[in-house]
C-alpha cells in the first residue's frame, strides 16, 4: 500500500509544499547563480529514472562554463567556484528537483537519478536501483554521499529497494538532514565532486550479489 499509493501521494505534498514555501527562497537562489555563474541558472540533463526512463532532471548551475583553448570544458575542480561548492555543501542546488519530484519523475526519497552512460555498466544486482523513482536524497546520501565507493552506493541503493517502506523514508530523510547540516560527504577523496563510474570489476560480481540477495 505504501510503495503503490501513499508514497507518491506523500511526494505530491512534500513538493508542492515545498515549492510554495520556499519559493522565494528558489528566487533569490536564482538570481544568484545567474549573477555569479552565468545564464541559465538552471542546469538541465537527461536522466534514467524508474525502469530506466529517461526523463529532464532540474539544477541550479553550481559550476561554469569556462574552456580551455580547444574549446574543452576545464576540469571540475576549475569550474567549481567558492559560490558553487556552498550550493553544493547545502544541496540548494538541489531544490529545482522539487518540480520533478511534482511532475512524477522522482521521489522525495530514493536512489540518486544518476548518468546515462553508467545503464549498460551496471551488474545484474545494481540495476535493481531502478525498480522505484529515483529521489532527492537516499540511504547512500545518508550514508557518506560521495566520500564512498560507488559499489558501496550501489550496494545501499539495492538495499532501500529491497527494504522500502515508510519508516525508512523517515529514517533517510531526517539522516539527510543531519548530513547536510554536518556538510558530510560532499566531495570524494580524489576529485571535487565525485569520479566517474567505469564499471565494478568483474570479480566484484559476484561478491556484490551475494550481499544484495
Amino acid at each position: 500500500m505504501y510503495k503503490k499509493y501513499v508514497k507518491r501521494l506523500l511526494d505530491i505534498f512534500i513538493s508542492l509544499a515545498g515549492i510554495v514555501v520556499l519559493s522565494p527562497v528558489l528566487l533569490i537562489l536564482w538570481i544568484l547563480v545567474r549573477s555569479k555563474l552565468g545564464s541559465p541558472a538552471l542546469f538541465t540533463q537527461q536522466r534514467p529514472g524508474k525502469d530506466e526512463k529517461i526523463f529532464k532532471l532540474y539544477k541550479f548551475r553550481s559550476m561554469t562554463d569556462e574552456k580551455d583553448e580547444n574549446g574543452n570544458l576545464l576540469p571540475d575542480e576549475e569550474r567549481l567556484t567558492s559560490f558553487g561548492k556552498k550550493l553544493r555543501s547545502t544541496s540548494l542546488d538541489e531544490l529545482p528537483e522539487l518540480f520533478n519530484i511534482l511532475k512524477g519523475d522522482m521521489s522525495v526519497i530514493g536512489p540518486r537519478p544518476l548518468l546515462i552512460k553508467y545503464l549498460p555498466l551496471y551488474n545484474e544486482t545494481q540495476k535493481h536501483r531502478h525498480d522505484v523513482r529515483p529521489g532527492l536524497t537516499g540511504l547512500a546520501q545518508m550514508n557518506g554521499r560521495n566520500a564512498i565507493t560507488w559499489e558501496k552506493k550501489f550496494e545501499y541503493d539495492v538495499e532501500y529497494v529491497k527494504k522500502l517502506s515508510f519508516a525508512m523514508d523517515v529514517k533517510i530523510f531526517f539522516g539527510t538532514i543531519r548530513a547536510v547540516l554536518a556538510r558530510e560527504g560532499i566531495s570524494s577523496e580524489n576529485d571535487a565532486t565525485m569520479e566517474a563510474f567505469t564499471g565494478t570489476p568483474a570479480n566484484n560480481e559476484e561478491s556484490d550479489g551475494g550481499k544484495q540477495g
